[in-house]
């Protein structure tokens, strides 16, 4: 997949690509909304894998928002973009699966000066509690919530989501090296559900200064072409 993106301020890392897969395991299937789409990689890379997968996106950064419809345009992918935020996103239509890679630096944590970068990396920006509360106004019941977060943050996000009648089902942490600490967890949460959280096995990012067997996977399946540039 080619993916058009800024010259310079935010781009996609890791956390997207392994968030992809972990969403595509679902075999996710109708109306899927990527919230905070950015250049649009997680929900273009989700469509283009699993064809019954109505895509839309919300994203209220007018740069990202050029780049996730040229992106959509260029890889052929039908694509029905929100320009908004998601706080303030129309809550007469539900979706099936709302997908998300959501800005997760805590509070206290160094601002960047960079206003794509500040609005793309800080949870100020679409703090947990408000977040959760309007993903369960918009998603249909008994329906799928997948997204990644900062590891560290894992009970927290628990409270938050029970608060909204949501709970935890699968749940993944992202480790940089065996012996490392997770600096990820990727989560599936259902609203309604009372299954017990099923915890996979951990995805070990590096193994020495190589990727890993399973990320090289992940990377070759994904299969993206990145062109930094402006448009």
């Amino acid at each position: 997949m080619l993916l058009y993106q800024p010259e310079s301020g935010y781009c996609y890392n890791s956390d997207s690509v392994f968030l992809y897969d972990f969403i595509s395991s679902f075999k996710p299937r109708g109306k899927l909304l990527d919230v905070g789409a950015g250049c649009g990689i997680v929900g273009l890379l989700v469509a283009r894998d699993n064809l019954h997968v109505e895509l839309e996106a919300v994203e209220k950064q007018n740069n990202f928002v050029s780049y996730a419809t040229n992106n959509a345009r260029v890889n052929k992918i039908p694509y029905k973009l929100h320009q908004s935020d998601f706080l303030d996103l129309d809550e007469s239509v539900k979706y099936d699966y709302i997908v998300s890679n959501p800005p997760f630096y805590p509070d206290g944590a160094t601002k960047s000066e960079n206003e794509m970068l500040f609005n793309a990396r800080y949870n100020i920006n679409l703090p947990l509690k408000d977040f959760f509360k309007k993903v369960s106004r918009v998603l249909k019941p008994k329906s799928h919530f997948i997204f990644c977060y900062d590891a560290t943050q894992f009970g927290l996000i628990c409270v938050e989501l029970d608060k909204v009648n949501m709970r935890v089902v699968d749940v993944q942490f992202v480790h940089p090296k065996e012996n490392r600490a997770a600096s990820l967890v990727m989560i599936h949460a259902r609203n309604g559900s009372k299954s017990l959280m099923k915890v996979r096995e951990p995805l070990i990012s590096f193994v020495g200064d190589e990727f890993s067997d399973k990320v090289k996977e992940i990377y070759a399946r994904a299969s993206t072409q990145s062109i930094k540039c402006q448009l």
